[in-house]
């Protein structure tokens, strides 16, 4: 079973540029006060979390507050374009809490 869907570019430009405006409101500038890591909870420097779409951009995930959270760039880096199924270090880190 193949969870791959074909997502058109325009799409995808559409989708970033919405990041890029929600990367200004003051939802996100809260949630990176916070400091944390979404994926592994560790502290970061506000200014060095990046916008993480759950759900990614290239599998056919929107621009949404219920899909954007805080991710330190090794997390953001490792998860790449999985869904949260199938990254075993997200996993790893629900089963904690």
């Amino acid at each position: 079973m193949s969870l791959d869907i074909e997502i058109d570019d325009r799409v995808i430009r559409q989708e970033r540029e919405k990041s890029r405006a929600l990367r200004k409101q003051n939802w996100w500038k809260n949630r990176i006060a916070k400091g944390v890591c979404h994926y592994c909870g560790h502290p970061v420097a506000p200014k060095d979390l990046t916008l993480d779409h759950i759900v990614p951009l290239a599998r056919g995930g929107r621009t949404t507050k219920g899909n954007c959270v805080p991710a330190c760039k090794d997390c953001n880096n490792q998860k790449k374009n999985l869904l949260p199924l199938e990254w075993e270090g997200y996993l790893q880190h629900l089963q904690e809490q």
